[in-house]
């Protein structure tokens, strides 16, 4: 599973320039054991996303993906999206004809090379895909982590293909807000920062250089939740 370093330079100083988000550039790194990873998160919730080029949000619902929603929520609340580069926008490898958006790898080796270990189980798939569709990208069976991907188009075919001994990508959430975002984010690199080892041995200087147009993340909050898990389901 690719690793994510560091943001790049031009991203860096996005942060800087921008006074709201002045104080994301020095936030404390994120490891597992800062977040409450084994508490089941609400039946359903907003996490906002704002980024280099306008802001998205998406409505998980733990109904789809009980694992991945409580992952994603204490993800976004406890702040651990703020100041990542989205270091894929291009195709998908499992699937021929579709697209994907990610991102989710910390920009610190160390927080990254953590959060390897805090792994989470597969789930099967509940919800189909389609175009805004939310899921956790994975490297094999079981290795599900911090990687999120954003099906870009249709990409039904996520739902039943065996990647990687692994059958389907299960939805976690949905975009319902600011997809028009996803289609703006710089996609010139396509799958290049993810296609070999790079990211996680040379870190953040590797991307400074060979990618430097990177958008990425300045901030993501949960912004409404509806219940806890009990037997009334997601709304």
């Amino acid at each position: 599973m690719p690793r994510m370093i560091r943001p790049p330079a031009v991203f860096l100083a996005l942060l800087f320039v921008a006074a709201t988000a002045s104080s994301e550039t020095t936030r404390a790194p994120v490891f597992p054991g800062d977040l409450p990873l084994g508490s089941a998160g609400p039946d359903s919730f907003v996490a906002e996303f704002r980024t280099t080029k306008g802001t998205f949000a998406m409505k998980a619902r733990r109904a789809w993906s009980p694992l991945g929603a409580d992952r994603l929520y204490h993800l976004a609340k406890g702040g651990y999206f703020a100041g990542l580069a989205i270091y894929r926008v291009g195709e998908t490898m499992s699937v021929k004809g579709g697209r994907v958006v990610q991102f989710g790898q910390s920009g610190d080796t160390a927080v990254a090379h953590a959060w390897d270990h805090a792994t989470f189980a597969d789930e099967p798939v509940v919800r189909a895909h389609r175009r805004g569709s939310v899921n956790f990208a994975r490297g094999g069976p079981n290795t599900r982590t911090v990687e999120i991907a954003i099906t870009t188009n249709a990409a039904a075919a996520l739902d039943t293909v065996n990647y990687l001994g692994v059958v389907g990508f299960p939805s976690v959430a949905e975009v319902e807000q600011g997809l028009d975002v996803l289609d703006h984010l710089n996609g010139q690199y396509g799958n290049a920062p993810i296609a070999n080892d790079s990211l996680s041995i040379l870190g953040g200087a590797y991307l400074d250089r060979v990618f430097p147009g990177l958008d990425g993340i300045l901030e993501a909050r949960i912004t409404k939740e509806w219940g806890r898990h009990s037997s009334g389901g997601a709304r």
